[in-house]
């Protein structure tokens, strides 16, 4: 064994973390996040950033300055030196686009297995969500409660039904992989889920927008800001300010706002055109995505659309 060339060390722990493991933060109506086991600390971030760059300073002020600049630049290996497992449980179409993030180790609940959680996602008679007219495959604003009362009820009866027969196919013998196929995506499943820091700010950044569901939406959140920000104060401070309060434009984008300041409408009129934005008499295209993007960005920054 070399000796003397090298410190010793111990291992990195974070009290404010140290104290919620095992402790389950509820989401939605029945489901919930809790921390298994984590691996790594601000201070891993800083350790492994200056095997690249050399020991240097090691004050606090410092430590911090330096995971500002690697994540505002993107310097992204040194995130990925910490890791954390988590114990969900979500309902199933929750799920299925929360496991599209491919860059996790993940083991679910085996309902070949094992008998299905008898427990199921309910939506109240004021949380029945209309479709987005801007995006295909969001939602915006809510249903009249009266309206929604005949679908709560509806959807009490279909889960009620449902579980019925699933039951009765277990109790008459049926195989488990077959009975549960007509399960409701509302049903519940668990899983325990390891991803490194790095790929765990993207899948905050994707699922904390406001364009994403809001199912999911509501556990990004908890993750976010009841684990994140004990577990790595230091990067969750830097993520809100370079992930999610900030703002990234396009080429086009910069040259529209550029003659906004400069104040020439016709050259904004005529960029517009060109990439398909306006029409012909300078009016705005509808059902154009970008477009709508980029006028949300003018919204935020209390800009007039030059248009």
């Amino acid at each position: 064994m070399m000796e003397g060339k090298f410190e010793k060390l111990e291992k990195l722990n974070v009290p404010a973390l140290d104290e919620i493991l095992g402790v389950p933060f509820r989401v939605l109506k029945d489901g919930f996040v809790r921390v298994v086991d984590y691996l790594g600390t601000d201070e891993s971030i800083v350790q492994a950033a200056r095997v690249s760059y050399g020991k240097g300073t090691k004050k606090l002020r410092e430590d911090e300055a330096l995971i500002r600049y690697l994540l505002r630049h993107q310097h992204t290996t040194p995130f990925e030196m910490c890791e954390i497992k988590l114990h969900l449980r979500v309902p199933m179409d929750c799920w299925r686009q929360w496991i599209r993030h491919r860059t996790a180790n993940v083991n679910e609940y085996s309902t070949r297995y094992s008998i299905a959680i008898d427990a199921t996602e309910t939506t109240l008679p004021d949380e029945w969500r209309t479709q987005a007219i801007n995006n295909r495959q969001g939602s915006a604003g809510f249903l009249d409660a009266a309206v929604g009362e005949g679908l709560t009820k509806d959807e009490e009866e279909l889960h009620k039904l449902s579980r019925q027969i699933y039951d009765k196919r277990i109790s008459a013998g049926v195989a488990r992989e077959q009975a549960r196929k007509d399960l409701p995506l509302s049903t519940y499943t668990e899983a325990y889920w390891k991803i490194d820091l790095h790929n765990l700010l993207n899948f905050l950044h994707l699922r904390m927008e406001l364009n994403a569901q809001l199912e999911i939406r509501n556990y990004a959140e908890v993750i976010c800001n009841e684990i994140v920000k004990r577990w790595v104060p230091m990067t969750w401070k830097a993520y809100w300010d370079y992930m999610m309060d900030s703002m990234t434009f396009s080429g086009l984008e910069i040259k529209i706002i550029t003659e906004m300041i400069n104040g020439d409408k016709k050259r904004i009129i005529d960029y517009g055109k060109e990439n398909g934005w306006l029409a012909e008499d300078g009016l705005p295209k509808k059902q154009n995505r970008e477009l709508f993007e980029f006028e949300e960005k003018l919204e935020k920054l209390k800009l007039n659309k030059p248009w």
